[in-house]
């Protein structure tokens, strides 16, 4: 079994039922079908082979789908990049992977010209715009005739991904994957999250990020599902879709739920269709959660605390029954899983200490591509070391704390971001926010909040702070309170801290940064 057969089985068991709709164009899946192997075709005929790498950089669409699984067929190696990237930044991706074809969305073709003026290992760049400009061809010049599956073998065991990291400690990695480790996060998700045929999903996150490729647009395809495609996050155009095409599932990061919160009139959209809800990508704030809750109107939430490089449904996961008592942890392990939490040497640490949390599961990556000194690192004797760290408890539920490299140490003191940002996301007047340590002469690292007020809100920074006071210990209340209009975020939802610490170090303005 391998990916891109899911869907030719899909053309013939069920030709006629709608597969995905964007915008105003809606495909069968034997329609959907036939355009991928048209594109899988002109791939080949292009000079593309099995274990070729064949990067996509473009937004949310058809066309998304489309090239991604004609990547498949041709037997070759998706490598989706993300479309917020810099020049650099996409140039080094490229030539990390050893790209030879890239398509791009035409609002990104000046741009991969641009990345790819040094690169000698491209021999086709594709735009998906109606005129290409010069060493490009369009999408449609490269559509073949030939409507039928391609006579390429494809083994499970093939590579078919390679996944980009969303880059929060600097350079992206690229992680690994074949399709055996894909195909068994779409299986293991859809028995855990009860994702069935039946299911309307909806992608309104990117596509190229890991969670909503393998966690929801693969499993979507292998069972036949219908699915919604958005460009962009537009919280309104979120609710207005659920009621119109009546969303069985949706899946958000986060701020996600936290901007669907703010819609005005959120309260008069039909949510009802909606039976349950997924989060994962960052921590989601208990009040934020207990809200979003109120919002749809069940308690079917799960909670996937996963990573890029375990696929991510290698990982815990919290179940709906499981919130009603541990609500605000990670879960347990989630199918073909083991998880562990483990001090500096190894060792599983006692229940209610902290330590990093460990993975081992046949949907982990093989390797970071190209990098064999990152990946001895993060793959040791059969375990993915995560970079996360954690508490578990005597039946086994882990609970997120902090990633190592953002953990704060204030008089001798650890401090975890996460808790503190959990303590002020229940302040009525905070939108967004999130907490960092930054070096201090006296205390090693003090506690700072960057904030986002809600609209028209006024804060009183002695009032705020007397709040922390009431829910954390006192050195864990922030000694400053930075008030800013936007919280800097990749495109899966992690808050960029390097980046924030970075900037208020060498004191350089981020939107600007005000101090109070």
């Amino acid at each position: 079994m391998d990916i891109g057969q899911s869907l030719s089985r899909n053309a013939r068991r069920i030709p006629e039922k709608t597969a995905i709709i964007y915008e105003d164009r809606t495909y069968t899946y034997q329609q959907l079908n036939q355009e991928v192997n048209q594109l899988a075709h002109g791939l080949i005929q292009q000079g593309v082979k099995s274990g070729d790498k064949v990067a996509l950089m473009m937004k949310n669409s058809d066309k998304f789908v489309i090239v991604y699984y004609a990547i498949l067929k041709a037997g070759a190696i998706a490598v989706p990049v993300n479309f917020r990237l810099t020049v650099n930044e996409v140039s080094y991706i490229l030539d990390n992977s050893d790209a030879s074809v890239v398509l791009c969305d035409e609002e990104y073709a000046s741009l991969i010209n641009e990345a790819t003026l040094q690169n000698k290992k491209l021999h086709l760049k594709v735009t998906a715009g109606v005129q290409a400009l010069s060493g490009q061809i369009t999408y449609r010049e490269l559509l073949h005739e030939n409507r039928g599956n391609p006579d390429v073998s494809v083994d499970e065991s093939d590579d078919a991904e390679i996944l980009y990291t969303s880059g929060t400690t600097g350079y992206p990695k690229g992680a690994l994957f074949d399709h055996h480790r894909v195909l068994h996060v779409a299986f293991n998700t859809s028995m855990i999250l009860k994702i069935s045929s039946d299911d309307v999903l909806l992608h309104a996150a990117p596509l190229f990020h890991s969670a909503q490729l393998n966690l929801f647009m693969v499993p979507g395809i292998y069972l036949g599902c219908t699915q919604i495609i958005h460009q962009n996050f537009e919280p309104q155009k979120v609710l207005q879709a659920i009621e119109h095409h009546k969303i069985s599932f949706f899946f958000g990061v986060p701020t996600m739920y936290n901007f669907l919160l703010q819609v005005p009139d959120k309260n008069n959209y039909d949510l009802t269709s909606v039976t349950r809800c997924g989060y994962g990508a960052a921590p989601m704030p208990v009040a934020l959660l207990e809200q979003a809750m109120a919002l749809f109107s069940t308690d079917q939430f799960y909670n996937m605390c996963g990573q890029t490089e375990g696929g991510p449904g290698a990982g815990a996961f919290l179940l709906p029954e499981q919130h009603k008592t541990k609500i605000g942890a990670g879960g347990k392990a989630s199918l073909n899983t083991e998880l562990r939490v483990v001090d500096e040497h190894g060792n599983d640490i006692a229940p209610g200490g902290v330590g990093e949390f460990i993975i081992q599961s046949e949907m982990v990556m093989k390797g970071y591509y190209n990098k064999p000194e990152e990946t001895a690192k993060t793959l040791q004797n059969g375990w993915l070391y995560t970079g996360d760290l954690a508490t578990i408890d005597e039946d086994g539920f882990i609970t997120l704390v902090d990633r190592k490299k953002d953990m704060i140490v204030s008089g001798g003191e650890n401090v975890y971001s996460t808790e503190v940002e959990q303590a002020l996301y229940r302040h009525p007047q905070l939108l967004d926010l999130t907490v960092v340590g930054l070096p201090d002469p006296v205390w090693g690292e003090k506690v700072v909040a960057i904030i986002v007020p809600k609209p028209n809100e006024t804060l009183d920074y002695a009032e705020l702070k007397s709040f922390c006071k009431g829910h954390l210990a006192d050195y864990k209340v922030p000694v400053e309170f930075i008030e800013e209009t936007v919280i800097p975020r990749n495109a899966s939802g992690k808050v960029l801290k390097y980046r924030i610490r970075e900037a208020l170090v060498s004191n350089k303005p981020v939107n600007p940064l005000n101090v109070h």
